[in-house]
């Protein structure tokens, strides 16, 4: 049937955008390439959105996923920190050390096939939401000019490759924006995830979304004690 198609279908469009971004980024243009991992988490929300919809989950689907999901969010921007440290000259070897980034992505998607657990939330940084902050630097540095030479020196951005590598495969509890249902008392923290992002986003444009991640990881922390002092409780 077309219907069970259109899901999969969905993700070679997210596939595609991880390729020619990284084109893009190969030739220079690291913020429009950057822009196709934006692209990229939109036909990855709608594919599973219209998987569920239509109801037609597929082990197919779910393998061609994680395969668009590693070029998209592992390969294309483990390319743009790769180039933001070219950016600064030869430093010969030094700029591969950030494909760290692309490796430990398919640690964690390989981790989330197979982790029954993360089924109500997730374990570890998710690929897109890693994808989503690497993807905003180059836009960070234009939107706030006084941190642009830091966010641009390579051994920060080595450091923050080795970071997010380890926070995507880190034992942490995160929120998933999965609701049972729309109640405040249960989905207070979604809700509170929600409105810091739109605040973000809407007061700082592109630059805003990695202050979105970090606010959703101190969430997704605060959330963990309160379910943890309420189940001792």
């Amino acid at each position: 049937m077309i219907k069970k198609q259109i899901p999969n279908t969905l993700t070679c469009l997210n596939l595609l955008s991880g390729m020619l971004g990284i084109y893009f980024v190969l030739e220079g243009n690291i913020k429009f390439g950057a822009y196709f991992i934006f692209v990229a988490a939109l036909f990855d929300f709608l594919d599973g959105f219209l998987a569920r919809i239509l109801k037609v989950h597929s082990e197919i689907g779910k393998e061609l996923d994680s395969l668009a999901d590693l070029v998209t969010f592992g390969v294309l921007p483990s390319f743009v920190l790769f180039q933001m440290i070219n950016q600064n000259g030869d430093l010969g070897y030094l700029p591969f050390f950030v494909f760290i980034v692309g490796i430990f992505s398919a640690i964690r998607l390989a981790k989330f096939n197979v982790d029954t657990r993360q089924s109500d939330r997730f374990i570890g940084v998710p690929t897109p939401a890693n994808a989503l902050l690497i993807s905003t630097l180059p836009f960070l540095a234009e939107r706030f000019p006084g941190i642009s030479q830091t966010l641009n020196q390579p051994h920060f951005i080595m450091v923050l490759a080795l970071v997010l590598s380890f926070l995507l495969v880190s034992e942490l509890p995160l929120i998933a924006l999965k609701f049972k249902n729309f109640g405040i008392k249960d989905n207070i923290f979604r809700y509170l995830t929600i409105l810091i992002g739109i605040i973000c986003v809407f007061t700082l444009g592109i630059g805003g979304i990695p202050f979105v991640i970090i606010s959703y990881i101190v969430l997704s922390v605060i959330e963990g004690l309160f379910t943890r002092n309420a189940k001792a409780n």
